[in-house]
């Protein structure tokens, strides 16, 4: 195996790209001191999904800080197919971003809906109507390639699973918020591939 130290160094670009932006968001967001309940989401639910993040965390800081140890978890992957990784992985920061940055002060990190949520219609929410689990998939699937490391990719399935999962209670929830107006933009906007022949 060729040394892991390019592609460590790639992902290090990554996740301080992402996080810089994630963070800045949710402090924007939280500026309105409104507290978010996630007893409509459920806390069972809400801690299953917070563990399958850690996990998700744990493969792949272990890959980054201990990449000898996590070599039982890799994936002989060619390595112009690894840089792809890193560079797909870069657009999903650059998605991040514009998701974020679309969403405002809406963003929370479960389903309820804040006090003065406006619905978000443009950006990346005018091709689809989740386009952070868009991004988040996008991220996860570019950074197992750019790992090369099935534990990482396990770990981001089951995230991702999760998300898909609790997606038709956000759904109920904005309905229940916005009425017939989600009601029209979920009938023009697809949930997460865009729909380009409506």
């Amino acid at each position: 195996m060729n040394s892991e130290i390019p592609y460590r160094v790639g992902l290090v670009v990554v996740i301080a790209l992402t996080m810089s932006v994630a963070v800045y968001h949710r402090l924007q967001a939280g500026k309105t001191g409104e507290t978010i309940s996630r007893q409509t989401e459920g806390y069972a639910f809400a801690f299953t999904l917070r563990l399958a993040g850690l996990s998700l965390w744990f493969a792949t800081i272990g890959y980054l800080v201990f990449p000898d140890g996590f070599r039982w978890a890799s994936v002989p992957l060619p390595d112009w197919i690894r840089w792809v990784g890193l560079a797909v992985a870069t657009l999903g920061a650059w998605l991040m971003y514009w998701t974020l940055a679309s969403l405002g002060k809406n963003l929370t990190d479960t389903v309820v809906t804040r006090q003065e949520a406006t619905l978000v219609t443009h950006g990346p929410y005018r091709w689809v109507r989740h386009p952070y689990y868009v991004t988040a998939a996008v991220l996860m699937s570019s950074v197992t390639v750019l790992t090369a490391n099935w534990l990482i990719g396990l770990t981001s399935l089951l995230v991702l699973l999760l998300l898909a999962v609790r997606t038709p209670l956000e759904e109920s929830l904005l309905l229940a918020r916005f009425g017939d107006r989600y009601r029209d933009y979920q009938a023009r906007t697809g949930k997460f591939v865009p729909r380009f022949f409506r």
